[in-house]
C-alpha cells in the first residue's frame, strides 16, 4: 500500500536509532550512488553481507533490539537487521519503515526447531524503504556466506521490486512461505513482539534456553 511517507518514517526513535553515532558513519560509507534508489541498494548489501544472521543470539531486550546492537556485535537476527537497515537509511535521507510478517522457515537447524518446537517464525522482519513514489520491502536477514552454505538463493534488492523470501532453494526443496502479513509499522512494536514470543515460545524464551551455549554457526556446518 503506498501511502505517502510521514515524517515519523525519517525520524531517529529509541530502537531504530538513525542518530546514533555508528549508525550515522555506517549510512555516510556505504550509501554509495547516483540517486536514491543505488544509495538504498548499497545500504541493503551492507547491512545484509558486512552482519552474520543468527538467530540463537536473540535479546529481546531495548539494548539488545536497536540498529546500533547489530554494529556493535557484528551479527544479528532479522528484525534488529532490517532495523539497522532503516535506520541507515533514515539516516542518509531516505525514508524508511519497519514489515513485519509470520513465516514458515525451512532454514533452521535441529537444535533450534527442537528449541522452538514449530517451524513458524512469527514476527520476521524486513525493512521497508520509499523509493521513486512507491514503499519497497527489502529483507537483510540472511548473508551471502550462510545462503552459500544452506544452497539459498540469496535475495537482491534493485531498488525497484520487493526483496522478499524465495519459495524454493537452489534444490527446489522448500524454502520460506509466508502465512501472515503483520503490517509496517514507524517504529519497532517490541511491547507486542516480546509478549508473542514469550506465549508462542515458551522453550526458547526460558531461562535455561538451549540456545545460550550453542553455535549457530557450527551448527550450519556441522548439518550441511
Amino acid at each position: 500500500m503506498n501511502t505517502q511517507p510521514r515524517p515519523a518514517t525519517l525520524a531517529p526513535t529509541a530502537l531504530i536509532d538513525s542518530d546514533q553515532p555508528d549508525v550515522i558513519a555506517f549510512a555516510r560509507k556505504h550509501a554509495q550512488g547516483g540517486d536514491d534508489r543505488e544509495r538504498a541498494v548499497s545500504l541493503y548489501l551492507a547491512v545484509r553481507d558486512r552482519f552474520r544472521y543468527d538467530p540463537y543470539r536473540i535479546d529481546l531486550s531495548p539494548q539488545g533490539m536497536r540498529a546500533s546492537a547489530v554494529i556493535a556485535q557484528g551479527s544479528g537476527w532479522c528484525v534488529p537487521k532490517a532495523a539497522l537497515l532503516a535506520a541507515a537509511c533514515r539516516a542518509a535521507g531516505l525514508h524508511a519503515r519497519l514489515g513485519f510478517a509470520d513465516v514458515r522457515n525451512h532454514l533452521s537447524t535441529e537444535r533450534l526447531r527442537q528449541t522452538m518446537q514449530t517451524d513458524v517464525f512469527i514476527w520476521h522482519g524486513y525493512a521497508d524503504i520509499w523509493l521513486d513514489g512507491q514503499w519497497v520491502k527489502a529483507t537483510p536477514a540472511f548473508n551471502i556466506e550462510l545462503c552459500d552454505k544452506f544452497g539459498l538463493l540469496p535475495l537482491e534488492f534493485d531498488g525497484r521490486s520487493d526483496s522478499i523470501y524465495h519459495p524454493f532453494d537452489k534444490s527446489g526443496q522448500r524454502h520460506m512461505e509466508y502465512v501472515n502479513q503483520r503490517g509496517t509499522f514507524d517504529d519497532m512494536p517490541l511491547a507486542h513482539i516480546v509478549a508473542d514470543f514469550q506465549t508462542v515460545y515458551g522453550r526458547w524464551m526460558a531461562d535455561q534456553n538451549p540456545l545460550r551455549e550453542a553455535n549457530f554457526a557450527q551448527d550450519v556446518d556441522a548439518e550441511k
